[in-house]
């Protein structure tokens, strides 16, 4: 599998191509939920998609004139789940939301300060089922700088940009493990400097490459 060097316009083209135009089903047969179920050295079976809660992520493309950046976040080290680990910006669906889309931007607006105004939703990735019982659909969005970013200290401890180009090479797809719960499990892992992308904000990183590479 070969890097993928995107421009501006290139990102543009494919999204439109190759994203999903609407958010995945539950139960869809074409793309199952995709997962870290899907990495496991002997097969387990993928976490029950209807009991798992909604959720929602905004997948934040930063149109650089020097390169497109992905912007991620730090979870507050206070937090009682997933402390201090990179991830997206997004969360739980509120009933109010009505879509995906008004959930990822509601979050990203309370987690980071980013106004929805800024962001050009361009399509959707497979669902991801977690194994802490989440469903999370991962909404695409291009953003055109120059923007402000207020960050919430009770959400995020930090927001910072990694260049696509590294993100969308997958010579920097690694495969690591660790045990949990008495089960050895693999998962990606894309080490950028101190930054140490992994799990599901990986498994995304991974699926966004595979359906813009075709």
């Amino acid at each position: 599998m070969q890097p993928l060097k995107l421009t501006a316009e290139m990102i543009a083209e494919l999204a439109r191509e190759r994203l999903r135009p609407e958010p995945p089903d539950y139960g869809d047969l074409i793309s199952r939920p995709r997962g870290d179920h899907d990495l496991q050295p002997e097969p387990i079976a993928p976490p029950d998609e209807k009991a798992a809660v909604p959720a929602a992520v905004l997948i934040p493309i930063v149109l650089r004139e020097d390169g497109p950046t992905m912007l991620l976040t730090t979870r507050a080290s206070g937090l009682r789940s997933h402390s201090a680990q990179v991830a997206f910006p997004g969360g739980r669906v509120d009933a109010v939301d009505g879509s995906p889309v008004v959930t990822a931007l509601r979050e990203t607006e309370e987690e980071i300060g980013l106004a929805r105004e800024h962001v050009q939703t361009v399509g959707f990735l497979d669902a991801y089922l977690t194994g802490t019982g989440y469903r999370i659909v991962p909404v695409v969005g291009l953003i055109a700088p120059p923007f402000d970013l207020t960050l919430n200290p009770h959400e995020v401890d930090d927001a910072f940009e990694t260049p696509l180009a590294f993100l969308m090479d997958p010579a920097n797809h690694h495969r690591e493990g660790r045990e949990w719960k008495g089960r050895y499990r693999t998962y990606y892992a894309m080490p950028f400097g101190d930054r140490y992308i992994w799990g599901a904000t990986a498994g995304m990183i991974r699926n966004l490459y595979e359906r813009l590479a075709g």
